[in-house]
């Protein structure tokens, strides 16, 4: 079998992904209500059947009735608020906030429905239904995305995706792509609308068809569905135009990329002015309510986790104790918000020289990481106990009395050494426009494992896109990288 018939019977595998999957969760959606609802009914009221009294009708209803109009009508404001719609299924939060948005919209809406009426529903039957309804669709959600990420790390369930730019620009989108299979765009050619046409793109796996006129033979030879611009320099807005009129509507889709990168998605809105799609990013605010929520929630899970953690706490510090490396506890300078000096605890797991034998190791060659952030494998300097430790970040504890003190955040940049500080581009301090974190970005990411520059731009794209919300989620995935100890060393 050809590689060209090979291609496109995949493609007409998961050509209709997106049918399907929709279906699959449809099913499932109504599986989840259907457990809900009930179950709350039967909860509430038992195995008795129960009426709903309509003044105004002078009727009653039986709450298994309403049950099943409150199933249909769920399931109904799911589908007209578009939470099972493809461009929000499998990436970010927004299949999540619609699935929230929808459920309280219905919910309002039936409270203003049985107020007019005098509708006397039980107020338990409701209050219990609603938060589970939503938490439990969240969760089945959550876990469809598991198998759909999975899915599509061996290429199915995914857009397949011809790139048209320059070289430059679309070696880098496809780069990019690559490592974030989860999102769903699997590269499959290209047409380069500049410069020497070569046979791949730098890398050697993308094959480059041609130019901007080749682009719809890119697109039958590799059964795409998606077009994305990874530059526009060279396309001139009427012919912009016409490859978009060109595109078969509902099969065929067109992505912008543009030139501002590493911004987060709430940051950035579209307005369309006179037929131009204009696009506002929000600058950064690090003032006002955001600080204050974020130092709340530091002070409350904080406080909270030390609580918890206290007896481990105490254990962690015996067994450093009886390793006999020194002080429990190891404090070393490091640079915080606005380029403060702070004390940073954690517990010791070198020997009390560490520092001193640091120079003689400088040049080793199990040093790995970076060119500014010294991290080695095996390091001798590592006692027993401290290896334990560091295997499942365990040394980094103490840091939660930093953050009470207020010199540290629960997520934010890793606190960097002074001696790092005087390597760093002008750039690089952004970082310190918020709080160093206990974890953040880099942690969840590779840690270690990571170059300098990668290390830089995570830090910095936290710095401009922080939120509660994604604090959640790399606390959340911090989690998980402890456990894989991925980087850890």
């Amino acid at each position: 079998m050809s590689n060209t018939t090979r291609t496109r019977k995949v493609a007409n595998r998961t050509q209709d992904w997106h049918a399907i999957y929709s279906a699959r969760l449809t099913l499932t959606d109504l599986l989840v209500l259907i457990w809900v609802v009930f179950g709350v009914q039967i909860t509430w009221f038992g195995f008795d059947s129960a009426n709903l009294a309509v003044p105004s009708a002078d009727l009653a209803v039986s709450y298994t009735s309403v049950s099943v109009i409150l199933i249909a009508s769920w399931m109904a404001a799911l589908t007209i608020y578009g939470t099972r719609n493809d461009r929000v299924l499998g990436t970010g939060f927004d299949e999540y906030k619609l699935i929230a948005g929808a459920s309280i919209r219905l919910f309002g809406m039936l409270a203003i429905v049985a107020y007019l009426f005098k509708v006397d529903v039980a107020r338990g039957y409701i209050l219990l239904a609603f938060p589970l309804g939503i938490v439990v669709l969240i969760f089945s959600r959550w876990m469809w995305r598991q198998w759909l990420v999975a899915q599509r790390s061996r290429g199915q369930f995914t857009s397949r995706v011809i790139l048209i730019g320059t070289q430059e620009s679309s070696a880098r989108i496809a780069d990019e792509l690559r490592t974030r299979l989860g999102a769903g765009y699997l590269v499959v050619g290209a047409c380069v609308t500049s410069g020497e046409v070569s046979a791949y793109l730098s890398g050697g796996t993308v094959p480059v068809v041609g130019d901007i006129d080749d682009m719809h033979t890119a697109l039958d030879s590799f059964n795409a569905d998606t077009v994305i611009i990874t530059s526009s320099d060279d396309i001139s807005p009427t012919r912009m135009r016409e490859l978009s009129w060109s595109l078969e509507p509902g099969r065929h889709h067109l992505i912008m990329v543009p030139r501002l990168i590493d911004v987060g998605g709430p940051r950035i809105h579209t307005r369309p002015v006179a037929g131009l799609p204009l696009i506002h990013v929000e600058t950064p605010r690090y003032e006002g309510h955001t600080l204050f929520t974020k130092r709340a929630f530091d002070i409350i899970v904080a406080a909270l986790l030390i609580a918890l953690l206290s007896p481990a706490l105490a254990a962690i510090a015996l067994a450093v104790r009886l390793s006999g490396a020194g002080p429990v506890f190891f404090s070393q300078q490091r640079v915080g918000h606005n380029g403060t000096r702070f004390k940073m605890l954690k517990f010791r797991s070198m020997v009390a020289d560490a520092e001193a034998r640091l120079a003689g190791l400088q040049d080793t060659p199990r040093v790995v990481g970076n060119t500014v952030m010294f991290k080695m494998q095996n390091d001798p300097r590592v006692t027993r106990a401290g290896r334990f430790l560091r295997r499942y970040s365990l040394d980094e504890l103490p840091q939660l009395f930093n953050v009470l003190a207020g010199t540290m955040s629960l997520v934010g940049p890793r606190p960097p050494l002074e001696t790092e500080v005087s390597e760093y581009e002008l750039h690089v301090h952004r970082r310190f426009l918020v709080k160093p974190g206990v974890t953040g970005l880099w942690q969840v990411s590779g840690r270690s494992n990571l170059t300098w520059n990668e290390t830089v731009r995570l830090d910095l794209y936290y710095v401009e896109n922080w939120s509660l919300t994604g604090d959640l989620v790399i606390l959340w995935r911090t989690t998980k990288a402890v456990l894989a100890r991925d980087g850890a060393f």
